[in-house]
C-alpha cells in the first residue's frame, strides 16, 4: 500500500487527496529524521509546483534537532546547502510565472552556489498540525514549517506551510544515508 501511495503522490493529487494522505499517516518523532533525505514535488496545483525542481533542490539533511539543512541543491558528489534567509520566498509566491521561467531559472541554479552555507537554517520540533503532534522542521529566517508525516521507514510525506500561501505545498522525502 505505500508504494501504491508514494507513486499516487508522485504522478500529482489534488489538494484534498494529499491532505487525506496526509491525514491518514502516522506522526514522525524528532530523533527519526537523522541522515540526509532526497526529495521530490508532490504536484497539487500549488503556486508552488515545480519550483524547487527548476532550481535544483535535492533534498534535506538532519544532523540534529538544532541542526537542519532545509535547502540542499546540487548532485550527489557536490551537494550543498543553501541559507533560506537569502532566497525571496515572498516574490516566488507573488510571482510563480516569472519564477518558473527557464532563462531564470537557469541563471537562479548558477547563483545558488553562491548562497552556500555551513550553518543550519533550521530546527526540528514536535508540533501540532492536522490534529497529530509531528515531527516539524521550523525555518529559523522564513515563516516556513515543514510538518512530517510517515509513509514507510524511508519515506515521508511533508507539507510545507508558509505564510503568505494560501494552499499548503506537498513534497516527500527518501531517507539516503547517515549523516556523517
Amino acid at each position: 500500500m505505500t508504494a501504491d501511495l508514494t507513486a499516487e503522490l508522485g504522478r500529482g493529487v489534488g489538494l484534498a487527496r494529499a491532505l487525506e494522505i496526509f491525514d491518514a499517516l502516522p506522526a514522525v518523532a524528532v530523533e527519526e529524521l537523522s541522515g540526509r533525505w532526497a526529495g521530490t514535488e508532490v504536484p497539487t496545483g500549488s503556486p508552488l509546483d515545480g519550483l524547487l525542481g527548476a532550481y535544483g533542490w535535492y533534498g534535506k539533511r538532519f544532523v540534529s534537532a538544532e541542526e537542519v539543512d532545509p535547502l540542499v541543491f546540487g548532485r550527489p558528489g557536490s551537494l550543498f546547502a543553501v541559507n533560506p534567509a537569502l532566497l525571496p520566498v515572498g516574490l516566488a509566491v507573488r510571482f510563480p510565472c516569472l519564477a518558473r521561467n527557464p532563462v531564470l531559472a537557469a541563471v537562479a541554479r548558477q547563483v545558488l552556489s553562491l548562497l552556500r552555507t555551513r550553518r543550519p537554517g533550521a530546527r526540528l520540533r514536535m508540533v501540532d498540525h492536522r490534529g497529530a503532534s509531528t515531527a516539524t522542521m521550523v525555518y529559523d529566517a522564513q515563516p516556513i514549517n515543514d510538518h512530517f508525516r510517515r509513509l514507510d521507514g524511508d519515506t515521508l510525506l511533508g507539507v510545507m506551510d508558509l505564510r503568505g500561501l494560501a494552499e499548503p505545498f506537498f513534497f516527500l522525502l527518501r531517507r539516503e544515508a547517515p549523516v556523517t
